[in-house]
């Protein structure tokens, strides 16, 4: 595994996990969210620890799925199945995230249904 496919799979083992501190120390202080093709939604640590503080608040057995994995380098492109609970609300997420000095820099999320 590369070490930017090893950073992603560690940012989504803390996703899943819930762990915002393991989560966080993926992203670089300035990352950014944004949906694909449209804007920046969160910028920085404390935008970014927020946003997924409120998720695993409001959906405490959130989980995603890797479904697929494509590793270009500096660009790791995931396909993801999330489901907010067992039985809950399920959709489909490429997530297409930019590596820069071993952290994630910016995440572009395609959201299905």
């Amino acid at each position: 595994m590369s070490a930017s496919a090893d950073l992603i799979q560690r940012q989504l083992d803390a996703y899943n996990a819930h762990d915002i501190e393991a989560f966080m120390a993926c992203y670089a202080e300035d990352a950014q969210l944004a949906g694909l093709n449209g804007a920046v939604t969160q910028t920085g640590h404390d935008a970014i620890r927020a946003r997924h503080l409120d998720l695993f608040a409001q959906h405490p057995q959130n989980r995603a799925e890797l479904a697929n994995r494509i590793d270009l380098g500096t660009t790791v492109i995931d396909h993801e199945r999330v489901e907010r609970a067992p039985g809950g609300e399920r959709f489909e997420v490429a997530a297409i995230y930019t590596i820069s000095d071993g952290r994630i820099a910016r995440v572009d999320f395609a959201r299905g249904v």
